[in-house]
């Protein structure tokens, strides 16, 4: 029975890969894909950046331009108190108004040169429905403009929890009708795949990845996530006066580049994304519902599916198994209690990590991405 239930849960795996690959970049897509004529690029810029469009326009390669838009929460419309705190609170106002004019005039002047536009909200902690909010009222994105949120590291003291993402990408699409993709770094990125139990919608929004290496390898974060949508190679980070893996003509050596697994036409199509990428663990969330004996012998009936509560969890699958038979032996058998496990979301987990497991070519462990990202920040001798 464990042989046969293997071989069906292989052949499903193999035939949802098959699908998926076909879809996602090759493998020549992971190592320096910049270097190659017909991939896409894509600038993004934040307020600081300076800019010459009319050079930056005769690079042919160039097809979208995101700049930065929101940063956390709102400034406070209204300022009081004492001096120094009322002087504060103008100046905050006066630089999100400046950013603002300065966003929209970039985004008129990179449509008229025929560019793809896009923005992105950089999350910090606080409310995210307020971010959200936020972040519409500054980008005010038309239906072909893209959407992004930043989440620069894993640390929720210094950045947007994965939690409040989630609720951030929710109001966003409760607003809008489509999802903002994804802009993180690799060890952020890993996380979530390994996790994508908890974070089901942040798994999979379209991978915007930031990290500066010639090649991240055909193993990637995985989980739902086979490709990227966007790489960012080329930043403050990397490019310097003497070295730098692309340069722009009309940007200094802080701009960040991206490269797409694409060509101009195919990213100009699926631009601005605004969907969710297709799950890898679809074959698991529904099983065939019982029929009756007497109209199965009739040959009248037909198979219909039910959805599985996802992920499966051994504690509270124990919990319904212990309600039942206790109604059944009122209330005479002892209570069932869940083994220890260190599958913290259940036999999904397992499952979906032992298929992680099959696919994977080279089992060494994955090392941590010391690469922190953002041009927001300056050059660290440590990445």
């Amino acid at each position: 029975m464990a042989s046969k239930f293997y071989r069906l849960a292989l052949a499903a795996l193999t035939a949802a890969w098959a699908v998926h690959i076909s879809a996602q970049a090759s493998t020549s897509d992971f190592s320096e894909p910049w270097k190659k004529v017909d991939r896409a690029l894509v600038i993004d810029a934040y307020e600081y950046n300076s800019i010459d469009w009319q050079k930056l326009s005769g690079d042919k390669r160039i097809v979208g331009f995101i700049n930065k838009a929101s940063d956390g929460l709102p400034p406070p419309y209204s300022c009081s108190g004492e001096e120094t705190a009322y002087k504060l609170c103008k100046a905050l106002w006066k630089r999100h108004a400046v950013a603002r004019e300065l966003f929209h005039t970039r985004k008129i002047v990179a449509k008229a040169l025929g560019l793809k536009w896009g923005a992105y909200h950089l999350a910090r902690p606080g409310n995210p429905i307020e971010q959200a909010d936020n972040f519409l009222d500054f980008a005010e994105p038309g239906p072909d403009d893209l959407m992004a949120i930043d989440i620069e590291e894993n640390d929720p003291t210094k950045w947007m929890s994965l939690e409040d993402a989630e609720a951030f990408v929710r109001h966003i699409f409760q607003r809008t009708g489509r999802y903002p993709i994804l802009y993180t770094n690799g060890t952020t990125s890993r996380y979530i795949a390994d996790n994508r139990y908890r974070y089901r919608l942040l798994s999979r929004l379209p991978l915007w990845y930031a990290r500066y290496k010639p090649e991240i390898g055909i193993h990637f974060p995985k989980g739902n996530w086979q490709g990227y949508s966007l790489w960012q190679f080329s930043a403050q980070a990397n490019c310097g006066k003497s070295r730098c893996p692309y340069r722009v003509a009309g940007t200094p050596n802080d701009i960040d580049v991206n490269v797409a697994p694409m060509d101009a036409a195919g990213l100009r199509k699926v631009w601005p994304f605004g969907q969710l990428i297709e799950s890898t663990d679809d074959f698991m969330l529904n099983v065939p519902v019982p029929i009756a004996r007497d109209d199965g012998l009739k040959g009248e009936s037909r198979i219909t599916y039910a959805s599985v509560a996802y992920p499966v969890r051994l504690d509270l699958l124990a919990k319904t198994l212990r309600a039942s038979w206790d109604t059944a032996m009122l209330g005479t058998v002892p209570a069932i209690k869940a083994p220890a496990s260190r599958y913290i979301n259940g036999m999904a987990e397992f499952v979906a990590l032992r298929r992680d497991q099959l696919v994977r070519v080279d089992s060494r462990s994955p090392r941590l991405d010391p690469v922190a990202t953002a041009s927001t920040e300056t050059d660290r001798s440590a990445r």
